[in-house]
């Protein structure tokens, strides 16, 4: 009877806890009011038109070609947008066309620094308006950089350029870096940062694209969009895998001697089908968690409000969820270009790596290459192979960013997370140890699913709601 007395005490104060720790959590979240529009229909439909003029140069970037003739077409338009940006800032290039705008501030020894591109993927398939029209229909703004990523680009130069037209005096010097081949994973950004560490110029922060404002990652949140900012980037990692014409491998073959393909194959299925690398939730995850769990309905909230004791359910359940959940709590694989035949004295593999955390990686490559032992394949990373490390959580440009969208979007929560596409940030961490990747504009699952696809369109009342928020960020950092 004691016993029992005392399973049930325990359980009484655990679930006492749990509720707590759930309580505490709703109760220092930001809480959400009602969003206040910036502009009126005039000036938001200003916003656009000006726009408008940049979506219709059509920079499309072309693999191992250039081209400047649309790409000098936007440069036109941008001095006839914005002269006083262009009369103050001084401008460098770099590569073809990678726009690199320097605005001095008070003080020249602090810098921080807004990003876009200006280059964008090709038009295909069936538009409900000309990719490149910037035509403005029923509240939307059609063409190719909507949202990938003229619009913020257009508006950090529109803040910037109201900024100076009102005298203000940027507290450090403000950049704004913008690429011509990001979408190619070129080298507009890269130079630059090259220039960047020869001149020693580091960054406080630097805001590139890769989050927005878009529909939450998990279900039953009390708002129908969150800003997502993504904090850091999952790596790269390409490995070149080759089996050459050797020994006898019983253990594949009964006794029979194994050819390159029977090893290789014997291989992948093995790496496939073993999960060997580690799985954990990383810092940016559980950072994650714990800004969506107030405004998530339990038991959610509850979960995510005690990871220490439900964090290793989560882990085990996240890869079941889908695969890119999944791919936040360690290494992924695929394996590509696999070319070989029974005839041959050698086969080689590809295999694509995106690692979350470089220490874990190191031993997830241990474990790799043992197994290769195993089939007596070789491993060789490959020089394209990049991790870059994440954003610095505790430096103050982060919380920084995070009160902006929630003075700005006060209708939205707000929470970082691990980014799985690529963006020209990730090449800048050396410079500065708080990357961040958020751009100001709302998304319908259709407008975030129309990147790179067809029918690229947005809001043109979230134009001006960007530009908003640049001109918020500059006007009030410190």
């Amino acid at each position: 009877m004691i016993i029992l007395f005392i399973l049930i005490a325990i359980l009484v104060v655990l679930a006492l806890v749990l509720a707590f720790n759930t309580m505490k959590s709703i109760k220092n979240a930001r809480k959400l009011t009602e969003f206040k529009p910036f502009y009126n229909d005039d000036e938001i439909m200003n916003y656009a038109l000006r726009l408008q003029k940049m979506i219709q140069c059509k920079t499309v970037s072309v693999q191992d070609s250039y081209d400047d003739t649309e790409f000098a077409r936007l440069r036109c338009v941008m001095v006839e947008l914005f002269q006083t940006l262009h009369k103050t800032a001084e401008k460098m290039t770099f590569g073809d066309d990678c726009w690199i705008y320097k605005i001095k501030g008070q003080d020249e020894t602090r810098n921080i620094m807004l990003m876009s591109h200006h280059d964008v993927v090709d038009v295909s398939g069936e538009w409900e308006h000309d990719g490149f029209s910037g035509e403005i229909v029923d509240g939307k703004i059609w063409g190719r950089g909507t949202v990938d990523t003229k619009t913020p680009l257009f508006a950090e130069f529109s803040a910037i350029e109201e900024l100076l037209n009102e005298g203000f005096q940027p507290p450090c010097n403000i950049w704004i870096g913008s690429s011509h081949n990001e979408e190619l994973g070129g080298n507009g950004i890269p130079l630059a940062n090259e220039y960047f560490k020869e001149n020693n110029i580091k960054f406080e922060v630097i805001l590139d694209e890769g989050g927005a404002l878009i529909e939450p990652p998990l279900a039953g949140m009390c708002a129908d969009k969150c800003g997502m900012v993504a904090v850091h980037e999952k790596g790269r990692i390409y490995l070149k895998c080759t089996a050459t014409a050797g020994n006898a491998h019983a253990s594949l073959t009964a006794g029979a001697q194994a050819t390159t393909v029977e090893r290789m194959s014997a291989f992948i299925n093995e790496i496939m089908s073993t999960d060997i690398f580690i799985r954990k939730i990383n810092p940016q995850v559980e950072a994650m968690f714990k800004h969506m769990a107030p405004y998530l309905a339990f038991p959610m909230n509850m979960l995510l409000s005690n990871l220490w004791l439900f964090g290793g359910i989560i882990k085990k359940v996240m890869p079941k969820i889908n695969a890119q959940a999944g791919g936040l709590i360690g290494t992924t694989c695929t394996f590509n270009n696999i070319e070989g035949s029974t005839k041959d004295k050698i086969c080689t593999a590809k295999a694509f790596l995106r690692p979350v955390n470089e220490e874990d990686f190191e031993k997830d490559l241990e474990a790799f290459k043992e197994i290769a032992k195993k089939y007596d394949i070789t491993v060789e990373m490959t020089e394209d192979s990049e991790y870059h490390g994440p954003a610095d959580m505790s430096k103050p440009p982060f919380q920084y960013t995070m009160n902006c969208i929630g003075e700005i979007f006060p209708q939205y929560p707000a929470s970082p997370f691990i980014l799985p596409a690529g963006t020209d940030a990730r090449t800048l961490t050396d410079v500065c140890d708080c990357v961040l990747r958020f751009a100001p504009i709302r998304l319908s699952a259709q407008q975030l699913g129309s990147v790179h696809a067809e029918n690229e369109n947005l809001d043109i009342d979230s134009v001006a709601n960007c530009v908003a928020f640049y001109k918020h960020f500059i006007k009030n950092y410190k």
